[in-house]
């Protein structure tokens, strides 16, 4: 997998689930998410799950995991190919700056480059400018605009 001067990016295994769960609490909490740790078990659960579209990859720094990227493969009708979407991008506060998001970034490109026509998509929030930051270093912004639908809120 890439590495990033002194950050190494590899797929998650069972022995990071631990530091994997302080991570993905501290993304739920940096997006104001409620704590909940039955999305933060169901969540580690598909990535375990060899079956589950869900995977991920860590960064480590220092012999410690600073980082990681949910991602999973996704079909694109428009263009008859897949992409791979990043769900969820986090790095450690106390290593940001570092290069941990950019080699998570990276370590998906790479992946996605092993299948002609794919590419790596995410969304980030409007007022995350530090993360935008870098995606716009990374990659392009595109001219979508992103909705959502509660069905219980569509009745």
């Amino acid at each position: 997998m890439s590495h990033s001067t002194d950050v190494t990016v590899r797929p998650i295994t069972a022995a990071d689930e631990a530091r994997w769960r302080e991570l993905y609490r501290g993304y739920r909490e940096f997006y104001k998410l409620a704590a909940d740790e039955a999305v933060v078990s169901t969540v580690w659960g598909w990535l375990m799950d060899p079956a589950h579209v869900c995977e991920a990859l860590v960064a480590e720094h220092a012999g410690r995991v600073v980082g990681l990227a949910n991602h999973r493969w996704m079909p694109r009708p428009s263009t008859g190919d897949e992409g791979l979407w990043l769900d969820d991008l986090f790095t450690d506060p106390e290593v940001r700056g570092r290069g941990v998001g950019r080699a998570l970034i990276a370590g998906l490109v790479e992946i996605a480059a092993a299948r002609p026509g794919a590419s790596v998509s995410w969304i980030t929030a409007a007022d995350n400018h530090q993360a935008q930051a870098l995606y716009n270093k990374v990659a392009y912004r595109t001219h979508w605009v992103t909705y959502d639908t509660d069905p219980a809120d569509a009745a």
